[in-house]
């Protein structure tokens, strides 16, 4: 027989209702990692879901993982591009990794998405982009994963013409995903937080925005 489950407030000298050791602010923060492989429209998807907050008064900061990265890489090794410099030796993106990870675990908004990926695909092998000591610095409450059907991902790096993507086969981009959705549930193991899969198929980008506010934002 299951025993039920008991929460246990008291009340501190600032007035701070805490349940189970945590503030209601505590609570209430959300830190949310939104990933994606190349070509699935995750920023895209991150951006309506802001859109959508900023309509009902929410304040949301978004923080691009690889930006942080970048900026530090461009500093230290006078990378110009993102795709340059996932060709980096390995060794070099984890530091920049654990860079990146430590300063974003400073921000304290309430509502936080960081938009990044899963995995690195290098000569080597996929690279996770959030091995263990990242996720431990990063501490998020939420992982999304963003994804579409192969067809559509192959159709939209091939029109990308912003970047040098790779374009890869279609047994390539299948790897991909299924890669993507086994460090997924693997990182959801590690950090003890939800993880939800989201599809963002040719013209639903703001159903894959609400399933997101709905699931992770208004909980």
């Amino acid at each position: 027989m299951d025993e039920p489950s008991v929460a246990y407030e008291s009340s501190n000298p600032g007035g701070i209702v805490q349940t189970s050791g945590r503030s209601i602010a505590e609570q209430k923060r959300r830190k949310v990692v939104i990933v994606g492989i190349p070509g699935v429209g995750k920023s895209t998807v991150v951006n309506k879901v802001v859109e959508f907050m900023t309509k009902q008064n929410f304040k949301t900061d978004v923080v691009n993982y690889g930006t942080v990265m970048m900026d530090e890489a461009s500093k230290l090794h006078g990378v110009r591009s993102r795709d340059d410099m996932r060709k980096l030796p390995v060794e070099v993106q984890r530091k920049l990794q654990v860079y990146a990870a430590s300063r974003i675990s400073l921000i304290q908004e309430e509502f936080v998405i960081i938009d990044t990926h899963l995995f690195i695909a290098t000569k080597e092998g996929f690279w996770p982009g959030m091995p263990l000591d990242v996720l431990q610095a990063l501490k998020p409450t939420h992982l999304v994963l963003v994804y579409a059907t192969v067809e559509e991902i192959k159709r939209r790096r091939e029109g990308d013409g912003t970047r040098a993507r790779d374009m890869g086969t279609m047994d390539s981009l299948h790897l991909e995903l299924e890669a993507a959705r086994t460090l997924l549930f693997a990182s959801s193991i590690v950090c003890g937080c939800p993880a939800l899969i989201v599809s963002n198929s040719d013209g639903q980008v703001e159903q894959a925005a609400e399933t997101i506010i709905n699931s992770v934002f208004s909980s």
